[in-house]
């Protein structure tokens, strides 16, 4: 491996600073358990390591009814799930932050690491989109939001510039009869990699019979994890049953783009996102309805 220098700002200013100083030669470690392994195995070919641990804004995750979900870039996955207030109000971020890797990796794992590392199968990105996330970038020309779902610009790449920074990813309020679920399908019961994923929310209306709006994304199923418009949108105005999940099934279908590889065919991946996408709005629905 490369020799390279390592630094550990203790400020978003002076991180920002030393990330922009040598440009596409510096990259940020927050748990590692990505761009470490990448760096052994010479994907990358860089100057210096910004350890971002020690910046206070990148280390809070906050949570309540009325201000939303913030999530620090750097904030480990086992804080989200064992956080009372993310499992009443959030319960979708504990369904794909209790499954990445296992209890080791949670514990240095961050869902900033995830969404910047754009990998296809990312476990937590699908829910992101689905909760309407925005990521928050911090570098040379001050701070900027992007939606989640335009974060990653295709396998292992991201929307940040040299220089730029993940702040943190922030989670709209949840309104009454609101409810959000995420599923997996691996080869093995656990610590692997996704051959299909999808993430979904509902927001229902005051009967709890009609759905108001629905956001549905897929993952492992194409470059990026895909944000269904049509699928989404299929959901608007339709009643909570089976025949309008049917039809945001199939279209969701439509809209993966798998390829096939040693965990999955192309006709299996479709498959899948037909069963879990099914099945993650029915759960979603259930908890929109306080069931």
């Amino acid at each position: 491996m490369q020799e390279f220098e390592y630094v550990a700002p203790t400020s978003l200013e002076d991180a920002v600073k030393l990330m922009a100083e040598k440009g596409p030669k510096a990259k940020a470690l927050a748990g590692g358990t990505d761009i470490l392994i990448q760096l052994r195995g010479g994907r990358y070919q860089i100057d210096r390591l910004v350890d971002v641990k020690n910046i206070p804004e990148l280390n809070q995750i906050s949570c309540s009814q009325n201000d939303g979900l913030t999530i620090g870039a750097s904030v480990e996955n086992y804080k989200i799930y064992e956080s009372s207030e993310v499992q009443r109000l959030y319960p979708a971020m504990v369904d794909c932050a209790s499954l990445v890797g296992g209890i080791q990796v949670q514990g240095r794992a961050t869902v900033g690491g995830n969404l910047c590392n754009a990998a296809p199968s990312g476990d937590t990105i699908p829910t992101l989109i689905a909760e309407s996330a925005q990521a928050l970038i911090a570098g040379p020309n001050g701070q900027r939001t992007v939606p989640v779902e335009e974060f990653c610009t295709g396998p292992g790449r991201n929307q940040l510039a040299d220089g730029e920074l993940l702040v943190s990813v922030n989670i709209p309020p949840v309104k009454p009869n609101y409810g959000a679920a995420f599923l997996r399908f691996i080869p093995r019961n656990e610590m692997d990699i996704a051959v299909a994923n999808c993430g979904a929310s509902v927001q229902l209306d005051e009967s709890k019979q009609k759905i108001v709006s629905a956001r549905i994304a897929i993952g492992s199923v194409g470059p990026t994890v895909i944000y269904c418009t049509e699928a989404s949108d299929s959901l608007a105005g339709a009643d909570a049953n089976e025949a309008s999940i049917e039809v945001a099934a199939a279209a969701a279908q439509k809209a993966a783009s798998p390829i096939n590889d040693m965990r999955g065919t192309v006709e299996q991946r479709i498959h899948l996102v037909g069963v879990l996408t099914k099945r993650v709005l029915r759960i979603a629905i259930s908890r929109a309805k306080g069931e």
